[in-house]
């Protein structure tokens, strides 16, 4: 149980933030979540026979075919060839305005820690992922690869310490709607701080081009409830846009206009058949992982 205890703890947000590699954070929140669950979800990917070839001195004896053999008299082995599931572009918002933090850990450490994780999920299984950042524009591209040597490639892409500029999302989605040939995943991870109607313009020429869509909406608890008490300078992380005001005065309308701008992605992607999980930063990084294996399931 101990052991359970200490593997579960990298599931916290800012227990992962005190790794000192994106590599070793990625692993233990993916070690952590396994650990959670009754049954390892390391399954659904294939294997696929290929062809016979003979015995060789380093062949492992358990890919021996002995019905073969007791035909032939002779040692062949059977070669497979890994059959590639899914492929999948992970999208994420390097903007300004995720660089907001009321703790220990922004939207853009947390939006990292799942993406992260949820890369070396998709390698491990054999499943092909690629990387996407942007801000204003695409700033990396890695095209997705299913190979273990890939891992390292997405993870250094990843580990971004520092955001970038202003936040113009429908413009990439539809760069990349035209730029993925074949159909499988994508997965936005932003806090959807620009024109959301705009936003599901691109989400919807994903959904055109018979992508499967998952979209993790990121969020500070603070942007949410609005807890300030007292007097309080508000910026606008992207615009530098200053106010001074009391919290109260403002509180009733902005957390309206933060419900509503939900219920808008909420609904819209419904109809749209895009997932949508609103997820918190000082929420456990598993919530994620879950949403990212139940689309998997659906897809077989």
């Amino acid at each position: 149980m101990p052991q359970l205890a200490d593997k579960r703890k990298y599931l916290q947000p800012e227990t992962v933030a005190m790794l000192n590699s994106m590599a070793l954070r990625a692993r233990m929140v993916v070690e952590g979540y396994i650990i959670g669950q009754h049954r390892s979800p390391y399954h659904g990917f294939s294997v696929e026979f290929a062809e016979h070839r003979a015995y060789g001195p380093g062949d492992e004896i358990r890919h021996i075919d002995w019905k073969l053999y007791g035909k032939t008299d002779r040692l062949y082995v059977k070669r497979y060839e890994e059959e590639t599931n899914l492929r999948a572009h992970l999208i994420m918002d390097t903007s300004r305005s995720m660089a907001y933090s009321s703790g220990s850990v922004s939207k853009l450490q947390y939006a990292s820690f799942l993406l992260a994780a949820l890369s070396y999920l998709m390698i491990n299984q054999q499943d092909a992922a690629g990387v996407v950042l942007f801000d204003e524009s695409i700033r990396s591209f890695v095209p997705p690869k299913s190979t273990p040597s890939h891992l390292n490639t997405l993870l250094n892409t990843l580990d971004v310490e520092s955001p970038g500029l202003d936040t113009r999302i429908e413009p990439v989605l539809h760069e990349m709607a035209e730029r993925i040939r074949k159909r499988g995943l994508v997965v936005l991870i932003s806090d959807l701080f620009d024109e959301p109607e705009n936003i599901m313009k691109g989400l919807k020429h994903f959904r055109h081009r018979r992508q499967e869509v998952i979209v993790f909406h990121i969020l500070d608890r603070k942007e949410l409830e609005f807890d300030f008490n007292s007097r309080t300078r508000f910026k606008d992380m992207e615009t530098g846009e200053e106010i001074t005001t009391e919290p109260w005065h403002v509180r009733s309308d902005y957390t309206k206009l933060i419900s509503e701008l939900q219920s808008f992605y909420r609904k819209e992607c419904r109809l749209n058949l895009i997932d949508y999980v609103p997820l918190f930063t000082d929420e456990n990084l598993d919530r994620g992982l879950n949403e990212y294996f139940n689309k998997r399931q659906k897809l077989g």
